[in-house]
This record gives C-alpha cells, sequence and structure tokens, in this order.
C-alpha cells in the first residue's frame, strides 16, 4: 500500500476565512451541525456495513471523536450565547452524494470516497480559519480540529484498502477528486463549512 492520503484537487481562496470570521456565529452553528452529521454518518456506516468487520471499530472510534468535537462546538456555542439552529441541507455535500453510484459494492466504495473528501475539505478550510482567526483559544482549537480532520480524510482511504485493490480505490477517488473540486468552485460562499 504506497498511497494512503487524499489530494485535493482545487483549493479554497484564503479570503474565505476572512468572510468565516466576519460571521462566526453563524459560521459555529454549521460547524455543530456538521460535526453531529460527522458522528452520525460513521455509526450509520457500522450499520449499513456490518458485515465489514475490519472497519466496524475504526468507525466506532470516528463517531466518538466527531460527537466530542460536536461537543466542543456547542461549549463554543454556548459561551457565546447560541443555540444550536435548524439543520439546513448541505448543497456541497447533496451535490457529492449526487455523484455516488446505485450498486451495492459501487455505493459501498463511493459513499466512504465522499467522506473521505467531505473531511479532507474540512481539513484544508480549519487550516484557513485557524490562520485568519486572532483569539489563541479559539485558533488553538481550529488547529486541532485541521489535525483531526486531515486524519479522518485519510482513514476511510485507508478502510477501502483493507479488503479493495489500490487500482479501484485510487481510480474512482481521483474521478471524485476532481468532480469535488467543480462543485467546490461553483459554490457561493455562505456562514458554513462547505
Amino acid at each position: 500500500m504506497s498511497k494512503v492520503t487524499l489530494d485535493l484537487a482545487w483549493q479554497t481562496d484564503p479570503a474565505w476565512a476572512e468572510y468565516i470570521v466576519a460571521h462566526f456565529d453563524a459560521f459555529l452553528v454549521d460547524h455543530a451541525n456538521c460535526e453531529r452529521k460527522a458522528s452520525a454518518l460513521a455509526m450509520s456506516f457500522v450499520v449499513k456495513y456490518a458485515d465489514r468487520t475490519p472497519i466496524i471499530q475504526p468507525l466506532i472510534d470516528l463517531a466518538r471523536e466527531e460527537l466530542a468535537h460536536f461537543d466542543q462546538v456547542y461549549r463554543l456555542m454556548v459561551a457565546r450565547g447560541l443555540t444550536i439552529g435548524d439543520d439546513t441541507p448541505d448543497p456541497y455535500v447533496n451535490a457529492l452524494l449526487g455523484l455516488c453510484r446505485h450498486g451495492k459494492a459501487q455505493r459501498y466504495v463511493d459513499r466512504m470516497l465522499t467522506a473521505s473528501i467531505v473531511e479532507t475539505r474540512g481539513a484544508e478550510r480549519f487550516r484557513l480559519i485557524h490562520e485568519a482567526l486572532g483569539e489563541p483559544h479559539l485558533k488553538a482549537f481550529y488547529r486541532d480540529l485541521w489535525a483531526s480532520e486531515a486524519k479522518h480524510g485519510n482513514l476511510f482511504v485507508q478502510l477501502l484498502l483493507l479488503d479493495l485493490p489500490a487500482e479501484e480505490v485510487y481510480g474512482r477517488l481521483g474521478e471524485l477528486v476532481q468532480a469535488e473540486a467543480r462543485i467546490a468552485a461553483a459554490l457561493p460562499w455562505r456562514p458554513s463549512l462547505h
């Protein structure tokens, strides 16, 4: 296994982070929802792919970590007088999910790879937020999230490589990364992670 990392084909404009800092309270509400959904997604994979025993424990661990991130973001929200908002559709994630094939084996690959891409994009954007923030506590928090999300992006690829040929995994990953670049580049900025 020579490669276990994912490289994005399009980079977010660093000015995006300045926009996020200017709308930080709204961003926090979205961020909390993203962490909650990431935890739920990991557990849905555990249920849906229970026959794939080697991926179960890593996904349970991931769900716990994402839930801990949700808790941390929620505490930041409470400290700022914010409450959990309505969960609005995420056009970025929905566009990626629209790329997933429908056969059982193909859908498994595509869902794992889209999860990898979402986590990798999150890592890239958390790095930008870390660099744009001035408050030391928040800066450190987003630095830690950046490192964590980068590992999560690699995790889904590593789990696929446990039982699938690297050519299959990386071939499809390359296609999805190119499509994700077009999706991410076309979306307007909003106070959200995606």
